[in-house]
C-alpha cells in the first residue's frame, strides 16, 4: 500500500513546527517508531531549513514543497523549490573530528542527512531544485 502526503511552506523558519507536525503525522500513520521519527524530523528539518535560508535571495518570498511517499519498501521525501540552483549533495560533510570551535560553519546538516537516509538525489528540472531523500523501510 502506498500513501502520499504533501505540505507547502513559505521560506520562513518560523513555520518549521508545522513541518515537524507533518512528519510526526505521517510517521504515526505508517507506524514508525519514535526513534526513527525523531531522526527523520532532524534530517528533513535540516534539508528544509537549508532551502529556506539559501534558495531565495534575502527578503524574497518563495515556497518549499515537501512530498512524502511511503510504501512497503521505501519512505521518500521530495523537497522542491523554485529558488537559486543549489545541489546540497556536492557539499562536503563537516569534519566531525574537529571540535565545534575549530569546525567551519556548515556541512553538518548534509552530514546528518547522509547518515540517516539510504539514498539522496538532487536534480534541477523545469527551474526547480528537487532533492529526493529515501529511507529503506525495515520489515516490521
Amino acid at each position: 500500500m502506498t500513501s502520499k502526503h504533501s505540505l507547502t511552506l513559505p521560506n520562513d523558519i518560523e513555520t518549521i513546527p508545522q513541518l515537524n507536525e507533518f512528519i510526526d503525522t505521517v510517521a504515526e500513520e505508517i507506524g514508525l517508531d519514535m526513534s526513527l521519527t525523531m531522526s527523520l524530523n532532524l534530517a528533513i528539518e535540516e534539508a528544509v531549513v537549508n532551502v529556506m535560508e539559501y534558495a531565495y535571495p534575502e527578503g524574497e518570498q518563495g515556497n518549499v514543497d515537501i512530498e512524502v511517499i511511503a510504501d512497503d519498501k521505501w519512505l521518500t521525501f521530495i523537497i522542491s523549490d523554485n529558488g537559486i540552483p543549489f545541489d546540497p549533495t556536492t557539499q562536503k560533510d563537516a569534519d566531525t573530528t574537529l571540535s565545534a570551535e575549530d569546525r567551519p560553519i556548515g556541512g553538518l546538516g548534509i552530514f546528518l542527512v547522509r547518515q540517516l537516509m539510504d539514498s539522496i538525489n538532487y536534480q534541477r528540472k523545469d527551474g526547480k531544485n528537487i532533492l529526493t531523500l529515501s529511507k529503506k523501510m525495515e520489515s516490521q
